[in-house]
């Protein structure tokens, strides 16, 4: 039994790491029960691991949980997401503007090299036919370029922050009836936010960022 509690406990964060992409990437409908005997059989593990990562989820805003219901992916709501993106939109800010300030060579390395990625794929998904391998490659290599933004402001809890409302706004947005949160046009914008965030225009670039995701907000936001 020991030997099964400490393997358990290696487990745990493969566990989660999973069922948060798959929370945020559109694996379960908004409002889905999330039983924990089918994911402990699905995990190879015990029905209180599963309860545990999914009270860990709940404190990130990913999970609803309430006595005696159990636990259901976020429901989706309009007004949640406009006050994610709300959020997020001042968050990303500060965060590219302290990295235009504090960043180096290495952090417009990084940032070209994670727009150069996303841009790839987003080729890709435009030239071929949409499937769930090509949206799971564009979800994380479009969270990698919004990550490098930020990546030099010198504040982990921003990042730590940021990280949060991001998957919460994507929980929100990567759904089947929002085409799994891609859109033709992320390209351009995105390029327009790296040439403002390379020439150093903090202005031009809070800007940029706002376009990007304004159309997120509801009247008033």
């Amino acid at each position: 039994m020991a030997t099964e509690t400490a393997s358990q406990r290696v487990d745990t964060p493969d566990i989660h790491e999973d069922l948060r992409q798959r929370l945020t990437m559109g694996g379960f409908a908004p409002g889905q029960k999330l039983l924990p005997g089918p994911l402990k059989d699905e995990y190879g593990c015990s029905a209180n691991t599963i309860r545990e990562v999914l009270l860990r989820l709940a404190a990130a805003g990913l999970v609803h949980y309430a006595d005696q219901r159990g636990f259901r992916a976020q429901l989706a709501s309009a007004r949640r997401k406009s006050d994610l993106v709300r959020f997020r939109i001042l968050l990303e800010q500060e965060g590219a503007a302290e990295s235009i300030r504090r960043g180096g060579i290495e952090w417009e390395a990084q940032l070209t090299a994670s727009h150069h990625k996303l841009s790839h794929i987003e080729a890709e998904i435009n030239r071929r036919a949409m499937d769930p391998h090509l949206l799971r490659l564009s979800c994380a290599a479009e969270w990698e370029f919004h990550d490098a933004l930020s990546a030099a402001c010198g504040s982990p809890f921003l990042r730590q922050t940021f990280r949060a409302i991001f998957d919460q706004f994507r929980q929100q947005n990567v759904t089947e009836a929002t085409n799994f949160g891609y859109i033709g046009g992320n390209a351009a914008e995105h390029q327009r936010i790296l040439d403002a965030a390379l020439a150093r225009d903090e202005a031009r670039c809070r800007d940029q960022i706002r376009a990007h995701l304004e159309r997120n907000l509801l009247p008033g936001g």
